[in-house]
């Protein structure tokens, strides 16, 4: 998504940045190995397929993800900018975060049904989003930046930028498919949702913690699915939303 290309986020527990092309080498150190690769169900690319996958993660309008970074010091935040590539340099990196959007569906007498009728136009466009997150460095992990980051994610998408990255998912449907008929009543996100793998307590006890219920059973993939259809979050402590200030560009 481009919703958030020149937009950093500074919270007290966390710093999130866009993901840009300067980040690909430490994202792809971190996914050569297998155990995260394992966790966040990926395949092994090449250093040149992800700096095309950072390429289409930015323009994809399903997609929103930032990099994680150790949260600014006192004394920087008090402007309203970050400093690309020195306060999101490799060694001040710990994961990403990501949201997808999905048509919602919901289940019928035990069978997934859309309950987006193709020719309704009265009905309005409902989203499910998923959040995935990753903390990579170990030595950064249960520090609370997991934590941190979800809230934050959450509250940029929910409560500051929510029609804007909707919008950003329905223009590109409709550039796409410019035959599809224009939708009267407003594009809706229904729920939140995450998917991670049954092994992963650490990961499943965060969620449930921000009000994640579990919907079913260990699927074939070994993942539990959580939802969460509360679609408010507050703002963390010291949250702002700051330029993202590259000068190399």
């Amino acid at each position: 998504m481009k919703v958030n290309e020149n937009t950093a986020i500074s919270t007290a527990g966390v710093l999130l940045v866009p993901y840009d092309s300067r980040h690909v080498p430490t994202y792809h150190a971190w996914m050569e190995d297998e155990a995260i690769r394992t966790a966040t169900a990926s395949d092994r690319l090449t250093l040149e397929e992800e700096y095309e996958n950072q390429v289409s993660w930015r323009a994809d309008a399903d997609k929103l993800t930032f990099i994680l970074c150790q949260p600014l010091a006192e004394k920087d935040t008090e402007g309203d900018s970050v400093a690309a590539g020195i306060d999101d340099a490799p060694g001040r990196m710990i994961g990403d975060i990501n949201f997808f959007l999905y048509p919602y569906e919901e289940e019928e007498d035990g069978d997934r049904q859309g309950n987006q009728p193709e020719t309704n136009t009265s009905q309005p466009l409902l989203y499910s989003g998923e959040v995935d997150v990753m903390i990579a460095r170990p030595e950064h992990r249960g520090q609370g930046f997991g934590r941190a980051a979800v809230t934050a994610f959450l509250h940029y998408i929910l409560e500051q930028n929510r029609a804007a990255i909707l919008y950003e998912a329905v223009a590109a449907e409709a550039t796409a498919s410019p035959t599809t008929p224009t939708q009267t009543q407003p594009h809706q996100l229904k729920q939140l949702m995450v998917k991670i793998q049954a092994t992963n307590e650490a990961s499943i006890g965060l969620f449930k913690s921000l009000g994640f219920a579990q919907k079913g059973s260990v699927n074939y993939f070994g993942e539990v699915e959580l939802t969460r259809s509360t679609l408010d979050a507050p703002a963390p402590t010291a949250y702002a939303e700051k330029v993202y200030k590259r000068t190399d560009a």
